[in-house]
């Protein structure tokens, strides 16, 4: 079994550095949950910001990196390997303060997907 690495794209997810995915609809394991409002493609801290509209009241989430499982450029979608649930139930996002950024809410929120990762998914 491979580390996860939240904080970087899989090899094999389709990503191609400098891609523009803002737009890009999102697909959690057991449906859609939104479309992408800013990415970033930085290493060691690419994530997703994720507008999810009116499915948990218009809230933004971010996602590292490393959950997602692949992207579909011809569909303009991206599929993650978690659950709405597990995406509903992670650390907070605040666009409006300095999380995006923020080492000991990025250290939570890497831990939080990680556990996932390391308990099988």
């Amino acid at each position: 079994m491979s580390t996860f690495d939240p904080w970087n794209y899989r090899e094999d997810a389709g990503y191609t550095q400098g891609t523009n995915i803002v737009g890009y609809k999102i697909a959690a394991t057991d449906g859609d949950i939104g479309k992408v409002d800013k990415a970033t493609d930085d290493v060691g801290a690419a994530s997703i910001v994720v507008d999810t509209g009116p499915w948990i009241l218009g809230r933004k989430v971010l996602l590292p990196a490393g959950v997602v499982q692949r992207i579909d450029d011809a569909d303009k979608k991206i599929y993650v390997d978690r659950t709405k649930d597990q995406i509903k139930d992670a650390p907070e996002y605040d666009p409006d303060t300095s999380d995006y950024d923020d080492r000991d809410y990025r250290d939570r929120l890497g831990n939080y997907y990680g556990d996932y990762y390391k308990r099988g998914m």
